[in-house]
Protein backbone atom coordinates (compact mmCIF):
# COMPACT_ATOMS: atom_id res chain seq x y z
CA UNK A 1 0.00 0.00 0.00
CA UNK A 2 1.21 3.58 0.59
CA UNK A 3 3.39 3.00 3.64
CA UNK A 4 6.01 5.28 2.11
CA UNK A 5 3.66 8.24 2.64
CA UNK A 6 3.84 7.78 6.39
CA UNK A 7 7.53 6.96 6.57
CA UNK A 8 6.85 3.35 7.56
CA UNK A 9 8.28 1.14 4.82
CA UNK A 10 9.61 -2.03 6.41
CA UNK A 11 13.24 -3.07 5.95
CA UNK A 12 11.93 -6.66 6.05
CA UNK A 13 9.51 -6.25 3.13
CA UNK A 14 10.53 -8.93 0.57
CA UNK A 15 8.99 -6.90 -2.28
CA UNK A 16 11.62 -4.19 -1.81
CA UNK A 17 15.05 -4.44 -3.36
CA UNK A 18 18.05 -5.07 -1.08
CA UNK A 19 19.31 -1.51 -1.46
CA UNK A 20 15.87 -0.07 -0.64
CA UNK A 21 15.65 -2.27 2.46
CA UNK A 22 19.14 -1.21 3.52
CA UNK A 23 18.19 2.46 3.15
CA UNK A 24 14.94 2.04 5.06
CA UNK A 25 16.80 0.36 7.92
CA UNK A 26 18.93 3.51 8.23
CA UNK A 27 16.01 5.94 8.02
CA UNK A 28 16.09 7.06 11.65
CA UNK A 29 19.86 7.49 11.79
CA UNK A 30 19.98 9.46 8.53
CA UNK A 31 17.05 11.72 9.39
CA UNK A 32 18.58 12.43 12.82
CA UNK A 33 21.99 13.17 11.28
CA UNK A 34 20.34 15.51 8.78
CA UNK A 35 18.41 17.40 11.47
CA UNK A 36 21.54 17.80 13.58
CA UNK A 37 23.55 19.15 10.65
CA UNK A 38 20.74 21.48 9.53
CA UNK A 39 20.44 22.94 13.05
CA UNK A 40 24.16 23.66 13.06
CA UNK A 41 24.33 25.02 9.51
CA UNK A 42 21.06 26.77 8.65
CA UNK A 43 20.51 29.69 11.09
CA UNK A 44 16.73 29.70 10.56
CA UNK A 45 16.55 26.04 11.69
CA UNK A 46 18.44 26.43 14.95
CA UNK A 47 15.42 26.98 17.20
CA UNK A 48 12.75 25.09 15.26
CA UNK A 49 10.70 22.61 17.32
CA UNK A 50 11.57 19.03 16.46
CA UNK A 51 8.27 18.08 14.75
CA UNK A 52 8.51 21.15 12.51
CA UNK A 53 12.15 20.52 11.62
CA UNK A 54 11.40 16.85 10.94
CA UNK A 55 8.53 17.87 8.69
CA UNK A 56 7.50 15.08 6.29
CA UNK A 57 11.09 13.92 5.81
CA UNK A 58 10.48 10.28 6.89
CA UNK A 59 7.85 10.01 4.14
CA UNK A 60 10.18 11.70 1.68
CA UNK A 61 13.05 9.39 2.64
CA UNK A 62 10.98 6.22 2.18
CA UNK A 63 9.59 7.41 -1.15
CA UNK A 64 13.10 8.20 -2.35
CA UNK A 65 14.30 4.77 -1.22
CA UNK A 66 11.40 3.07 -3.05
CA UNK A 67 12.70 4.49 -6.33
CA UNK A 68 15.54 1.98 -6.10
CA UNK A 69 13.15 -0.96 -6.24
CA UNK A 70 12.54 -1.68 -9.96
CA UNK A 71 8.84 -1.82 -10.72
CA UNK A 72 7.87 -1.28 -7.08
CA UNK A 73 5.28 1.28 -8.07
CA UNK A 74 4.85 3.74 -10.89
CA UNK A 75 3.30 6.22 -8.48
CA UNK A 76 6.36 6.87 -6.29
CA UNK A 77 7.72 9.53 -8.64
CA UNK A 78 4.41 11.39 -8.32
CA UNK A 79 4.48 10.79 -4.56
CA UNK A 80 7.95 12.29 -4.38
CA UNK A 81 6.73 15.48 -6.03
CA UNK A 82 3.74 15.70 -3.67
CA UNK A 83 5.90 15.25 -0.57
CA UNK A 84 8.43 17.77 -1.89
CA UNK A 85 5.68 20.34 -2.41
CA UNK A 86 4.31 19.82 1.10
CA UNK A 87 7.82 20.23 2.52
CA UNK A 88 8.18 23.60 0.81
CA UNK A 89 4.69 24.65 1.86
CA UNK A 90 5.31 23.84 5.53
CA UNK A 91 8.58 25.75 5.48
CA UNK A 92 6.78 28.82 4.09
CA UNK A 93 3.95 28.64 6.62
CA UNK A 94 5.70 27.58 9.81
CA UNK A 95 9.32 28.74 9.73
CA UNK A 96 11.35 31.93 9.25
CA UNK A 97 12.99 30.31 6.21
CA UNK A 98 13.71 32.08 2.98
CA UNK A 99 14.18 30.23 -0.30
CA UNK A 100 17.95 30.08 0.21
CA UNK A 101 17.55 28.30 3.56
CA UNK A 102 15.11 25.80 2.02
CA UNK A 103 17.48 24.98 -0.82
CA UNK A 104 20.43 24.75 1.57
CA UNK A 105 18.77 22.22 3.89
CA UNK A 106 17.85 19.96 0.98
CA UNK A 107 21.40 20.15 -0.35
CA UNK A 108 22.53 19.12 3.13
CA UNK A 109 20.11 16.17 2.96
CA UNK A 110 21.68 15.01 -0.28
CA UNK A 111 25.17 15.20 1.23
CA UNK A 112 24.16 13.50 4.49
CA UNK A 113 22.28 10.73 2.69
CA UNK A 114 25.17 9.78 0.42
CA UNK A 115 27.72 10.10 3.22
CA UNK A 116 25.79 7.99 5.73
CA UNK A 117 25.01 5.28 3.18
CA UNK A 118 28.70 5.03 2.33
CA UNK A 119 29.75 4.97 5.98
CA UNK A 120 27.21 2.22 6.76
CA UNK A 121 28.44 0.08 3.88
CA UNK A 122 25.42 0.49 1.61
CA UNK A 123 26.91 0.24 -1.86
CA UNK A 124 25.11 2.20 -4.56
CA UNK A 125 25.55 1.39 -8.22
CA UNK A 126 26.33 4.34 -10.43
CA UNK A 127 22.81 4.37 -11.82
CA UNK A 128 21.24 4.20 -8.36
CA UNK A 129 23.36 7.08 -7.13
CA UNK A 130 22.43 9.11 -10.21
CA UNK A 131 18.74 8.36 -9.61
CA UNK A 132 18.89 9.60 -6.02
CA UNK A 133 20.81 12.75 -6.93
CA UNK A 134 18.53 13.58 -9.86
CA UNK A 135 15.36 13.20 -7.80
CA UNK A 136 16.76 15.19 -4.87
CA UNK A 137 17.63 17.96 -7.32
CA UNK A 138 14.04 17.79 -8.63
CA UNK A 139 12.82 17.93 -5.03
CA UNK A 140 14.78 21.13 -4.47
CA UNK A 141 13.08 22.73 -7.46
CA UNK A 142 9.59 21.55 -6.53
CA UNK A 143 9.97 22.51 -2.87
CA UNK A 144 11.28 25.94 -3.82
CA UNK A 145 8.36 26.43 -6.23
CA UNK A 146 5.84 25.41 -3.55
CA UNK A 147 7.58 27.67 -1.03
CA UNK A 148 7.23 30.63 -3.40
CA UNK A 149 3.58 29.89 -4.19
CA UNK A 150 2.60 29.55 -0.52
CA UNK A 151 4.52 32.68 0.45
CA UNK A 152 2.66 34.56 -2.29
CA UNK A 153 -0.67 33.22 -0.99
CA UNK A 154 0.18 34.30 2.56
CA UNK A 155 1.18 37.75 1.34
CA UNK A 156 -2.12 37.95 -0.54
CA UNK A 157 -4.02 37.06 2.62
CA UNK A 158 -2.06 39.63 4.61
CA UNK A 159 -2.75 42.37 2.09
CA UNK A 160 -6.43 41.49 1.99
CA UNK A 161 -6.67 41.45 5.77
CA UNK A 162 -4.85 44.75 6.07
CA UNK A 163 -7.02 46.36 3.40
CA UNK A 164 -10.15 45.13 5.19
CA UNK A 165 -8.95 46.40 8.58
CA UNK A 166 -8.06 49.82 7.15
CA UNK A 167 -11.67 50.50 6.29
CA UNK A 168 -12.76 50.95 9.91
CA UNK A 169 -10.45 53.87 10.83
CA UNK A 170 -10.93 55.24 7.33
CA UNK A 171 -14.70 55.30 7.82
CA UNK A 172 -14.26 57.02 11.19
CA UNK A 173 -12.07 59.72 9.64
CA UNK A 174 -14.56 60.25 6.83
CA UNK A 175 -17.52 60.64 9.22
CA UNK A 176 -15.53 63.08 11.38
CA UNK A 177 -14.63 65.19 8.34
CA UNK A 178 -18.27 65.19 7.16
CA UNK A 179 -19.38 66.34 10.62
CA UNK A 180 -16.83 69.19 10.54
CA UNK A 181 -17.98 70.16 7.06
CA UNK A 182 -21.61 70.35 8.19
CA UNK A 183 -21.13 72.14 11.51
CA UNK A 184 -18.31 74.61 10.87
CA UNK A 185 -19.05 78.19 9.86
CA UNK A 186 -15.48 78.74 8.68
CA UNK A 187 -15.26 78.44 4.90
CA UNK A 188 -11.56 77.51 5.00
CA UNK A 189 -12.17 74.70 7.51
CA UNK A 190 -15.12 73.45 5.50
CA UNK A 191 -13.04 73.48 2.32
CA UNK A 192 -10.29 71.42 3.95
CA UNK A 193 -12.87 69.10 5.48
CA UNK A 194 -14.35 68.58 2.05
CA UNK A 195 -10.94 67.62 0.73
CA UNK A 196 -10.54 65.12 3.56
CA UNK A 197 -13.94 63.60 2.72
CA UNK A 198 -13.05 63.36 -0.97
CA UNK A 199 -9.67 61.80 -0.21
CA UNK A 200 -11.08 59.25 2.24
CA UNK A 201 -13.78 58.32 -0.26
CA UNK A 202 -11.11 57.82 -2.89
CA UNK A 203 -9.02 55.67 -0.55
CA UNK A 204 -12.12 53.66 0.38
CA UNK A 205 -12.83 53.06 -3.29
CA UNK A 206 -9.25 51.94 -3.88
CA UNK A 207 -9.47 49.61 -0.89
CA UNK A 208 -12.71 48.09 -2.18
CA UNK A 209 -11.13 47.58 -5.59
CA UNK A 210 -8.12 45.92 -3.99
CA UNK A 211 -10.34 43.53 -2.05
CA UNK A 212 -12.34 42.77 -5.18
CA UNK A 213 -9.20 42.01 -7.14
CA UNK A 214 -7.74 39.66 -4.55
CA UNK A 215 -8.86 36.07 -4.95
CA UNK A 216 -9.92 35.86 -1.36
CA UNK A 217 -12.70 33.31 -1.57
CA UNK A 218 -11.64 31.51 1.62
CA UNK A 219 -14.06 30.38 4.31
CA UNK A 220 -11.83 31.64 7.10
CA UNK A 221 -9.30 30.11 9.41
CA UNK A 222 -10.19 26.91 11.21
CA UNK A 223 -10.75 27.71 14.90
CA UNK A 224 -9.05 25.08 17.04
CA UNK A 225 -9.80 24.04 20.63
CA UNK A 226 -6.72 22.07 21.56
CA UNK A 227 -7.14 19.31 24.13
CA UNK A 228 -5.38 16.09 25.05
CA UNK A 229 -6.98 12.89 23.78
CA UNK A 230 -6.28 9.47 22.31
CA UNK A 231 -6.07 9.69 18.52
CA UNK A 232 -6.49 5.91 18.25
CA UNK A 233 -9.80 6.09 20.09
CA UNK A 234 -11.01 8.94 17.88
CA UNK A 235 -10.07 7.15 14.66
CA UNK A 236 -11.65 3.92 15.94
CA UNK A 237 -14.88 5.83 16.64
CA UNK A 238 -14.92 7.31 13.12
CA UNK A 239 -14.34 3.87 11.62
CA UNK A 240 -17.13 2.27 13.67
CA UNK A 241 -19.58 4.97 12.54
CA UNK A 242 -18.67 4.45 8.88
CA UNK A 243 -18.67 0.65 8.87
CA UNK A 244 -22.42 0.60 8.29
CA UNK A 245 -21.81 2.02 4.81
CA UNK A 246 -18.65 0.22 3.69
CA UNK A 247 -16.23 -2.46 4.84
CA UNK A 248 -13.29 -0.81 6.59
CA UNK A 249 -10.07 -2.46 7.75
CA UNK A 250 -8.51 -0.37 10.52
CA UNK A 251 -4.82 -0.72 11.37
CA UNK A 252 -4.60 1.20 14.64
CA UNK A 253 -2.46 -0.93 16.91
CA UNK A 254 -3.25 -1.81 20.50
CA UNK A 255 -1.67 1.13 22.31
CA UNK A 256 -3.24 4.58 22.73
CA UNK A 257 -1.71 7.48 20.81
CA UNK A 258 -2.03 10.39 23.22
CA UNK A 259 -1.41 13.94 22.03
CA UNK A 260 -2.71 17.49 21.87
CA UNK A 261 -5.04 18.33 18.99
CA UNK A 262 -8.48 19.77 18.28
CA UNK A 263 -10.69 16.70 18.48
CA UNK A 264 -13.67 18.22 16.70
CA UNK A 265 -11.64 19.48 13.73
CA UNK A 266 -9.55 16.32 13.40
CA UNK A 267 -12.64 14.11 13.60
CA UNK A 268 -14.36 16.10 10.86
CA UNK A 269 -11.24 15.97 8.67
CA UNK A 270 -10.92 12.19 9.01
CA UNK A 271 -14.65 11.76 8.40
CA UNK A 272 -14.27 13.76 5.19
CA UNK A 273 -11.51 11.44 3.98
CA UNK A 274 -13.45 8.30 4.92
CA UNK A 275 -16.65 9.60 3.31
CA UNK A 276 -14.76 10.42 0.11
CA UNK A 277 -13.24 6.93 0.10
CA UNK A 278 -16.73 5.43 0.47
CA UNK A 279 -18.19 7.64 -2.22
CA UNK A 280 -15.47 7.34 -4.85
CA UNK A 281 -13.75 4.06 -4.01
CA UNK A 282 -14.50 0.55 -5.21
CA UNK A 283 -17.47 -1.03 -3.47
CA UNK A 284 -15.82 -4.45 -3.58
CA UNK A 285 -12.54 -3.54 -1.86
CA UNK A 286 -12.33 -2.59 1.83
CA UNK A 287 -11.13 0.86 2.82
CA UNK A 288 -7.99 0.83 4.97
CA UNK A 289 -7.55 3.35 7.78
CA UNK A 290 -4.07 3.35 9.30
CA UNK A 291 -2.71 5.19 12.33
CA UNK A 292 1.07 5.52 12.76
CA UNK A 293 3.67 7.75 14.41
CA UNK A 294 7.18 9.00 13.70
CA UNK A 295 9.48 10.91 16.07
CA UNK A 296 7.03 13.61 17.21
CA UNK A 297 4.31 13.40 14.58
CA UNK A 298 1.25 11.27 13.96
CA UNK A 299 -0.13 10.09 10.62
CA UNK A 300 -3.69 9.05 9.76
CA UNK A 301 -3.94 7.42 6.33
CA UNK A 302 -7.19 6.60 4.50
CA UNK A 303 -6.73 4.34 1.48
CA UNK A 304 -9.20 3.06 -1.10
CA UNK A 305 -9.13 1.27 -4.44
CA UNK A 306 -10.93 2.73 -7.41
CA UNK A 307 -10.54 5.21 -10.24
CA UNK A 308 -7.36 7.25 -9.63
CA UNK A 309 -7.09 11.00 -9.35
CA UNK A 310 -5.27 12.36 -12.38
CA UNK A 311 -1.84 13.90 -11.62
CA UNK A 312 -2.97 17.24 -13.03
CA UNK A 313 -5.78 17.31 -10.44
CA UNK A 314 -3.57 16.49 -7.45
CA UNK A 315 -3.45 20.12 -6.34
CA UNK A 316 -6.77 21.49 -7.61
CA UNK A 317 -8.78 19.05 -5.47
CA UNK A 318 -7.50 20.91 -2.41
CA UNK A 319 -8.68 24.29 -3.73
CA UNK A 320 -12.05 25.58 -2.68
CA UNK A 321 -14.88 24.99 -5.18
CA UNK A 322 -12.55 23.25 -7.66
CA UNK A 323 -13.24 19.70 -8.74
CA UNK A 324 -11.16 17.00 -10.34
CA UNK A 325 -11.48 17.37 -14.08
CA UNK A 326 -11.42 13.63 -14.66
CA UNK A 327 -14.78 13.20 -12.96
CA UNK A 328 -18.19 13.71 -14.47
CA UNK A 329 -20.44 16.77 -14.21
CA UNK A 330 -21.52 17.46 -10.67
CA UNK A 331 -18.96 15.04 -9.29
CA UNK A 332 -15.57 15.67 -7.70
CA UNK A 333 -14.06 15.88 -4.27
CA UNK A 334 -16.20 18.82 -3.11
CA UNK A 335 -15.27 21.30 -0.39
CA UNK A 336 -14.20 18.62 2.10
CA UNK A 337 -10.57 18.35 1.00
CA UNK A 338 -9.82 22.07 1.35
CA UNK A 339 -11.14 21.75 4.90
CA UNK A 340 -8.92 18.71 5.55
CA UNK A 341 -5.88 20.67 4.38
CA UNK A 342 -6.79 23.65 6.55
CA UNK A 343 -7.16 21.45 9.62
CA UNK A 344 -3.80 19.79 9.03
CA UNK A 345 -2.06 23.08 8.35
CA UNK A 346 -3.70 24.79 11.34
CA UNK A 347 -2.16 22.02 13.48
CA UNK A 348 1.27 22.72 11.98
CA UNK A 349 1.13 19.76 9.60
CA UNK A 350 0.34 18.73 6.04
CA UNK A 351 -1.84 16.49 3.90
CA UNK A 352 -0.17 14.06 1.48
CA UNK A 353 -1.95 12.40 -1.41
CA UNK A 354 -1.01 9.50 -3.68
CA UNK A 355 -3.18 7.99 -6.40
CA UNK A 356 -2.68 5.44 -9.15
CA UNK A 357 -4.71 2.71 -10.83
CA UNK A 358 -2.33 0.06 -9.46
CA UNK A 359 -2.18 1.16 -5.82
CA UNK A 360 -5.42 3.07 -5.33
CA UNK A 361 -5.77 6.44 -3.59
CA UNK A 362 -4.34 7.37 -0.22
CA UNK A 363 -4.63 10.57 1.80
CA UNK A 364 -2.42 11.10 4.84
CA UNK A 365 -2.96 13.70 7.57
CA UNK A 366 0.54 14.24 9.04
CA UNK A 367 0.62 16.54 12.10
CA UNK A 368 2.73 17.12 15.23
CA UNK A 369 1.92 15.03 18.31
CA UNK A 370 1.57 18.25 20.31
CA UNK A 371 -0.10 20.92 18.19
CA UNK A 372 -0.31 23.51 20.98
CA UNK A 373 2.76 25.51 19.89
CA UNK A 374 1.47 25.60 16.32
CA UNK A 375 -2.27 26.04 16.87
CA UNK A 376 -3.93 28.20 14.22
CA UNK A 377 -0.77 28.27 12.12
CA UNK A 378 -1.26 30.08 8.80
CA UNK A 379 -2.78 28.12 5.97
CA UNK A 380 -2.50 28.79 2.25
CA UNK A 381 -5.58 26.66 1.54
Amino acid sequence: MSANLTGHLSPDDPELSPVTRAMVALRGAIVDAWMQEVRGTVPQAKDLPLPILENTLPAYFDTLAALLTPGYSARVVTDLGAVASEHGGERARLTPYDATALIHELQIFREVLLRELAQQGVQLEEGQRATLVAHIDATIRESANAFTVVQAALREQFVASMAHDLRTPLSTAQMAAEMINRTSNDDTIRRFAGKIVASTQRIDGMTRELLDRIAFCKTGQVALRIERFDMAALVRDVVQSAEAFHTIEPELGEDPVEGWWCGEAVRRAIENLVNNAIKYGSREVPIKVTLSTTTERVQVMVHNQGAPIAPEDSESIFQLYRRAGSRGPGEGWGVGLPYVRRVAEAHGGSVLMSSSSEDGTAFVIDIPMDARPFANAPSAA
